[in-house]
Order: structure tokens, then C-alpha cells, then sequence
């Protein structure tokens, strides 16, 4: 039998940088153009709660003024000037403000979570659910047996 192997498929560059930087490594050895890709392709949840975003700018910058010395680590080095676009979306950020935005014909109003207890229970895990209806079932026999005691000591045979 004849197994042929593929050759495995190289990891993006920008891939490769984000990891490097959820992994505190080094980030330096890249050209700008690769730090300008991992940007493109950085997850929203990791440019908010993690410093990899500002890091990865912080490394473009270096190797775009020919230094080539990026951050080690998640310690910040210096301020990195906001790119046009950036600059634009926070202020337009800034002057939207709390108003409502129109997303398909409906007005979202930010800051405003609606929940009802449908949507709450039905993202609960089933065990979850199946625990609480033995609970509530266990608390309905327990009230209807302390009735039954009581309704039973008050009447008089």
C-alpha cells in the first residue's frame, strides 16, 4: 500500500504573530506588511481583552522604522499612533454617543439587553433544566404535604 504525504499546510503569518502573542513571545523578524495581515485577522474578543493588538503595532512599528526590536512580552512599550481609519471610527464613536443605531430596519439601543424567561431557560444545559424541575416538583410535594397536615390538624372529627 502506497501512502502518499501531503506536505502540511504552513501556518498564515498572521495567524503565526497573534499566536506568538497570546503565547508572550516574541514578535519581532516580521516585515510590516506581515504585523499589517495579523491585524486584518486579529479576533475582536482578543484586540479587546487582551494587549496583543497594541503589541502587534508596537512590532510594525519597529520594523517599519528599520529598528526591528518588537515587544518581548504583553509590557507595554510606548504609545502607538492610532491608524486614519481607527482614528475615524472612535470618533465616530465618540459623537454617536448612547443614540440608537438602526440595524435592519430596527433600532438598537446600546447599553439595553432584552431577555425573557423563555430565552433565558432554553439556553440552559438540559441537566440543568432537569435538576430544577425535580426541584421545583420536590418543593410543590413538600408545601402540599405541610397544607395536607394542617388543613387535617384544624378540622375536627
Amino acid at each position: 500500500m502506497l501512502m502518499f504525504a501531503t506536505p502540511a499546510r504552513a501556518e498564515d503569518v498572521g495567524h503565526k504573530i497573534i499566536r506568538l502573542c497570546a503565547e508572550g513571545q516574541s514578535l519581532s523578524g516580521y516585515p510590516p506588511s506581515a504585523y499589517a495581515k495579523a491585524l486584518k485577522e486579529i479576533s475582536p474578543t482578543t484586540e479587546e481583552y487582551s494587549e496583543c493588538g497594541q503589541l502587534i503595532r508596537q512590532a510594525q512599528a519597529a520594523a517599519a522604522s528599520g529598528h526591528g526590536s518588537a515587544p518581548a512580552s504583553a509590557a507595554p512599550v510606548g504609545a502607538v499612533q492610532a491608524s486614519p481609519a481607527e482614528q475615524q471610527a472612535i470618533a465616530s464613536a465618540a459623537r454617536s454617543g448612547s443614540a440608537p443605531v438602526e440595524v435592519n430596519g430596527q433600532a438598537i439601543h446600546p447599553g439595553v439587553v432584552h431577555a425573557n424567561v423563555a430565552s433565558a431557560l432554553s439556553t440552559l444545559p438540559t441537566p440543568l433544566l432537569v435538576l430544577l424541575a425535580f426541584v421545583l416538583a420536590c418543593a410543590v410535594a413538600f408545601a402540599g404535604s405541610a397544607a395536607r397536615k394542617r388543613f387535617r390538624g384544624e378540622r375536627s372529627d
